[in-house]
């Protein structure tokens, strides 16, 4: 029987990349790509070796400098090597959405309880670049139309085909929230999505209540780690 890992690695290394796209936007694939694809690899197979199905928390689109090198989503060059014990060459970039997800895990047991439970990834698994800089696949009208069925079939691929817990999920971003619940509407997947402030939102204006947010998004992970267990 295939691993969450297994079925992982070939949804993002077989995921296509889309036709050309409105507004100068383009599309990277990092799986794609031999370092960020072997990183990958290596952290799939150590925390993901099991077939449990695990409780989705699911950003926008891959940065750059972050999954964009990595391959791992929400996961900087030191906190692959420093939490996660991935050992890596690349240059020890630290991006804001990284460090806060790590003091969250941090406080959730460190990174092997936290996989265990939880999966982080994103609405569209592909990096989304405008004259070089991040860009966010609800940032243009036109580009949110042009990448909407991709969006959905990674979200039904990651759901159905990589095994993600349908009772309940977590949207991390507001406006990311919105959209996944109009999609959830459309594709019914999970039964209940808590929506939570971006972590790099609240780590560029609401650092200095860092602790606070830190602790109220594990509580709501805590819940849906009970609701999960209390429906096994």
């Amino acid at each position: 029987m295939s691993t969450f890992a297994d079925r992982l690695l070939q949804f993002l290394t077989a995921f296509p990349l889309p036709a050309p796209l409105p507004d100068d936007v383009v599309a990277v694939s990092p799986y794609q790509e031999t370092g960020p694809r072997e990183l990958l690899t290596r952290f799939a197979r150590r925390y993901y070796p099991d077939n449990q199905p695990r409780i989705a928390l699911l950003g926008i689109n891959p940065g750059r400098l972050g999954n964009g090198r990595t391959g791992v989503a929400f996961t900087d060059p030191v906190a692959l090597a420093d939490h996660c014990g991935i050992a890596n060459e690349l240059p020890r970039h630290r991006e804001l959405s990284s460090q806060f997800i790590y003091e969250v895990v941090a406080a959730l047991g460190g990174p092997t309880l936290f996989y265990q439970d939880f999966f982080l990834g994103s609405l569209y698994p592909l990096v989304l670049l405008r004259h070089g800089r991040n860009y966010n696949y609800y940032d243009s009208p036109q580009l949110t139309g042009a990448l909407t069925p991709d969006i959905q079939a990674s979200l039904n691929q990651q759901v159905l085909e990589v095994g993600l817990v349908r009772k309940v999920a977590v949207c991390l971003g507001r406006r990311n929230g919105q959209h996944l619940l109009r999609l959830n509407e459309a594709l019914g997947l999970f039964d209940q999505i808590h929506v939570l402030d971006h972590p790099r939102y609240l780590m560029q204006y609401k650092r200095r209540d860092l602790a606070r947010h830190v602790a109220h998004y594990v509580a709501v992970l805590q819940e849906c780690r009970a609701l999960v267990a209390g429906a096994a």
